[in-house]
């Protein structure tokens, strides 16, 4: 007997003759193959391989009432596609038209009656064999997808904290904590949730609103850190960080550095179009939009170079004094819905602070 094969195989025999089931029971057990079912009523073969879910299948194909093709057309509603449970038809019709017909069916082999004994083993020996490889590449198959699945995840997962880093490479330069980025994160997402975006668009926006400001990397701390208002010259060049950003961002195939192309270049335009860059409502993206609300709220509640924390009643009332001017009217009410009954420090504790 081929290595591969188990004797406790287990082989499900449907034939309406007596005198069949007891010899193929006899060949099986003698060669070691105890694990068997029969049945001679074609009815009761569907609840025998649901609960005894056999190995292989010796089925009879004339029978009355319900012949082996009704049977097989059942079995091939309740088996996986992935699954390989071999059919040996057992019967004396050996018309091509009809083998054909049961090759189509489902069936894998033929044992024509009267029924001999090495034929029988060789055919049940050859199909066991080919469901254990059969099975052996399928469990192949899952281990590799699994490992694949694992491998995307560590590539995502590192290329996250990558993007994550940049960001706080670029905020630590005026943000002694680093967390601006993190809160403006966790914030714009809120929002997108809030106003009822779908799932990606706002694990997108938790993660590319981070990178809102990378832009700074191009302005000079005298700009940057400047205790002061900023004189003209200086604003402009402050200004400059939105088209930075988008330029180092710019051009990329995922999803995830396009969405963060879009923040940093328009996350300071207006509803009312008096922005950096003159876009107005809808011109500006969504994810500018949503960023610019959650980046002025975390910028008026936290300390700055040239001013000290606003109190979180405070911010709340200037970002809803500017509902339709600054802001898109929508996205603050989504903001205020956001905010309502949380703690005044819970961006922090998300953030990891």
């Amino acid at each position: 007997m081929t290595q591969n094969i188990p004797t406790n195989a287990r082989i499900l025999i449907v034939d309406d003759e007596p005198a069949n089931v007891r010899l193929i029971e006899k060949i099986l057990q003698k060669n070691g193959f105890t694990n068997t079912k029969s049945t001679m009523n074609p009815l009761d073969a569907l609840p025998l391989v649901q609960g005894f879910q056999p190995d292989l299948i010796m089925l009879d194909l004339h029978m009355p009432v319900k012949d082996g093709f009704m049977v097989m057309e059942e079995l091939g509603e309740v088996i996986g596609k992935q699954d390989f449970v071999p059919i040996i038809i057992l019967t004396a019709d050996v018309v091509q038209e009809t083998k054909i017909r049961a090759l189509a069916a489902g069936a894998k082999d033929f044992l024509t009656k009267p029924i001999d004994h090495a034929e029988l083993l060789a055919r049940v020996h050859n199909l066991l064999e080919t469901r254990a490889l059969h099975n052996e590449v399928l469990e192949h198959s899952h281990l590799l997808e699994e490992r694949v699945n694992d491998r995307t995840r560590q590539l995502r997962k590192t290329q996250l904290e990558v993007v994550e880093r940049l960001g706080l490479a670029c905020e630590f330069r005026d943000d002694d904590t680093g967390m601006h980025t993190r809160r403006v994160g966790i914030l714009a997402s809120k929002i997108a949730a809030s106003l009822g975006c779908e799932e990606k668009f706002v694990t997108l926006m938790r993660e590319a609103a981070p990178l809102h400001d990378i832009g700074k990397v191009g302005v000079p701390d005298s700009v940057l850190l400047k205790p002061g208002k900023l004189n003209k010259e200086e604003w402009a060049i402050m200004k400059t960080h939105t088209t930075i950003g988008a330029q180092i961002l710019n051009g990329s195939p995922h999803a995830l550095l396009n969405i963060a192309e879009e923040i940093a270049r328009t996350h300071h335009e207006r509803h009312d179009g008096a922005g950096y860059h003159g876009m107005s409502g809808e011109e500006s993206p969504l994810s500018g939009r949503i960023c610019a609300v959650a980046d002025v709220f975390d910028a008026l509640t936290h300390v700055r170079p040239y001013k000290e924390a606003w109190s979180v009643p405070d911010a709340l009332q200037e970002i809803t004094a500017q509902k339709g001017r600054q802001f898109d009217p929508d996205i603050v009410g989504a903001f205020l819905t956001v905010i309502d009954g949380q703690s005044v420090d819970f961006m922090d504790e998300e953030a990891g602070e």
